[in-house]
């Protein structure tokens, strides 16, 4: 495939669904990933690519997604990982995680680290365009708190999800920095990256979040087209020009993050503990 493979999940909706749109537009073949099978393949077909299901919720979705993509395209030039979310009441996956951690910290972590030898791989074509692992974080990272010991926050008050939310998207940020050490001299880059207050589906099981919506008649936000515009910057072929492992908060590169982020061997510590639960390398 001569095209570059530009794969994006949570592209069912939202800043998934504009990006997965603009890059298709802009000549890439799209994996459109998603869990909801009828907007999937809708958004497949709107931007001539495939569609790919599977629910985060489950980790074993996950390994199959990644053996699919890695049977499918012998490049893979860019990994959004975009899908995620927040809930408000405490609960556990199949897996034995709490959702939100899961969903946006341990299932994308285990998706990029299969497919990363493919991407590495593209990354030395002296054909390709830059290679990148793009991850969506968020301003809340600011106020999460990371303890090793207690991810799965069944220690702590939940508080309708949102402390869970705020450390799982700093989670995100710690990761992409500890990866983007562990890809040096791959040619492989990786981007945390805070799209803005959207005015999308998300957190729709939040009651602070339907509130906003019910308050400012659902205008509470940027649009999905406009929050999905670092993305779909990012993951296209233009130089990026800030180090890898960088937080943008939109386009603005080292976006405040909470002071754990730029901790080391915090940093190596979550990457052991996350490879250790998805039995991947550590």
């Amino acid at each position: 495939m001569s095209a570059r493979v530009v794969v994006v999940t949570g592209a069912s909706s939202g800043i998934g669904r504009e990006t997965a749109l603009a890059a298709a537009a802009r000549g890439d073949h799209v994996a459109v990933v998603g869990r909801n099978p009828e907007r999937t393949r809708a958004v497949a077909e709107a931007a001539g690519g495939e569609a790919y299901l599977a629910d985060f919720d489950r980790l074993d979705d996950v390994r199959m997604l990644g053996a699919d993509l890695l049977a499918r395209y012998d490049r893979i030039d860019v990994l959004v990982n975009n899908a995620g979310g927040l809930v408000s009441e405490w609960e556990i996956t199949g897996d034995g995680h709490e959702r939100t951690v899961q969903s946006n910290v341990i299932a994308p972590f285990l998706l990029t680290e299969l497919l990363l030898p493919r991407i590495e791989a593209t990354a030395a074509l002296r054909d390709t365009a830059p290679a990148r692992v793009l991850a969506t974080a968020s301003m809340a990272n600011r106020f999460g708190h990371i303890e090793l010991d207690d991810l799965e926050w069944a220690e702590r008050p939940y508080r309708r999800g949102w402390p869970v939310y705020a450390a799982s998207k700093l989670a995100v940020v710690m990761w992409i920095r500890e990866l983007a050490e562990r890809l040096t001299g791959t040619g492989v880059a990786a981007y945390s990256v805070h799209p803005g207050m959207v005015a999308t589906g998300f957190g729709g099981t939040s009651r602070l979040v339907r509130l906003g919506n019910a308050l400012l008649a659902g205008h509470w936000g940027r649009s999905a087209a406009s929050g999905a515009a670092p993305l779909i910057a990012f993951s296209s072929d233009f130089p990026v020009d800030a180090p890898s492992g960088t937080y943008f908060s939109r386009f603005t590169p080292f976006g405040p993050v909470a002071k754990q982020a730029s901790d080391p061997e915090l940093r190596r510590d979550l990457f052991e503990v996350l490879a250790r639960l998805t039995r991947v390398r550590g």
